[in-house]
């Protein structure tokens, strides 16, 4: 089984870069963050034909997530939960389902904006709410994946320009303390699993040549227990839509399950 996340960007503008790039990675289950659009406008029909069900979470202009699934595959639609449950929030940033026994997450993590701002104070909110729902649902489900755009970079190896970015949010203390508090519960990083090049990011910022030049940052993750972490095979950063005409500013994230 693959499963992949990615930052769209906008679905609406993307719908037709997701089409082509289902119909060529080989990805059985996708999340998708950043849908800025309602549900009654989300293409349930055009991904239907193409072979593909849907459950998502919408909001107008802003955050809304997504799981698409391979018809081929089974969904306990019981199982379906959309946003962080004992967590009031307008904003649609979570849902998760249950695909072939393993528990799906696709989640948006708030941007933060900057350190010691409101909205950053309501990302660690965000973010502790997160680790207390993923830790019971880990009880649950032992083969569980948290994949998304978690809008935090581990490490400094994880941004182009550590130096440039000291201080700002994405990269700051608090939030890489976060990240590695969801390790802790027993989480694995699949990406860093695997020998992986240099310098490979799954974000790059529209302005200023970001792609060409390379600045980007990694802040797409897929994280598994420790079941789907012995069954993961590999996990690759697909760079190839950010190179289409209009394309997010994300790279989509592939892990690979026996």
């Amino acid at each position: 089984m693959k499963i992949a996340t990615w930052n769209v960007n906008s679905l609406k503008v993307r719908q037709q870069h997701v089409i082509d790039w289902l119909a060529t990675s080989g990805v059985d289950v996708l999340c998708l963050q950043e849908l800025k659009l309602t549900d009654d406008k989300f293409p349930v029909a055009e991904l239907a034909a193409v072979g593909y069900k849907s459950w998502f979470a919408g909001q107008k202009t802003y955050n809304g997530v997504g799981i698409l699934v391979r018809d081929s595959l089974s969904v306990d639609e019981t199982t379906i939960v959309r946003n962080i449950p004992a967590f009031e929030d307008p904003q649609q940033r979570v849902i998760a389902a249950t695909v072939e026994g393993v528990r799906i997450i696709s989640a948006y993590f708030p941007n933060g904006q900057a350190p010691g701002t409101e909205k950053f104070a309501y990302k660690m909110r965000w973010l502790e709410a997160l680790r207390d729902w993923i830790e019971g649902e880990m009880k649950t489900y032992p083969q569980l994946a948290l994949l998304g755009d978690y809008n935090i970079a581990p490490e400094d190896r994880d941004v182009h320009d550590p130096k440039a970015w000291e201080g700002q949010n994405l990269v700051s203390p608090e939030e890489r303390a976060h990240f590695v508090q969801l390790v802790e519960l027993g989480l694995t990083d699949t990406f860093r699993k695997f020998e992986q090049p240099e310098k490979l990011y799954t974000w790059w910022d529209y302005r200023m040549l970001g792609f060409r030049r390379n600045a980007g940052m990694r802040i797409d993750h897929i994280l598994v227990t420790a079941e789907l972490a012995a069954r993961c095979t590999a996990c690759e950063v697909d760079k190839v839509p950010r190179k289409w005409e209009q394309p997010s500013d994300h790279a989509p994230v592939i892990a690979t399950l026996s």
